[in-house]
């Protein structure tokens, strides 16, 4: 079973799933579910770097970006540019040294 989350603020609608029991163990896990990673894709500010260490299978990326409860979180995903769907990996806070790089980044664009 999967879930399926298409946000839309000041993006395009954007299709975002994943599978519900990789969500309920990330969400024990980390303390984030797939619903709230979700809404960190509509940051404008949002940075997506390359995970290409981590899968062979698929291209992977990491998004360090602001979900709707305003937490900066790290978001592992990828992306299906024939279907057009991203797929959440797993999810988590991000640690001291990523929202300081958030900041930052911040900070130069302004």
């Amino acid at each position: 079973m999967y879930g399926r989350c298409a946000y839309s603020r000041a993006v395009p609608k954007l299709d975002i799933r994943w599978d519900a029991a990789k969500e309920r163990s990330n969400r024990r896990k980390h303390g984030v579910s797939f619903a709230e990673a979700a809404t960190a894709f509509a940051d404008e500010s949002g940075l997506v770097l390359p995970d290409p260490d981590h899968s062979r299978d698929e291209p992977r990326f990491v998004l360090l970006g602001l979900g709707v409860a305003l937490r900066a979180l790290i978001v592992v995903h990828s992306y299906d540019e024939r279907a057009g769907t991203i797929r959440i990996i797993s999810a988590r806070k991000a640690n001291r040294l990523e929202r300081a790089l958030y900041a930052r980044k911040e900070t130069v664009r302004s």
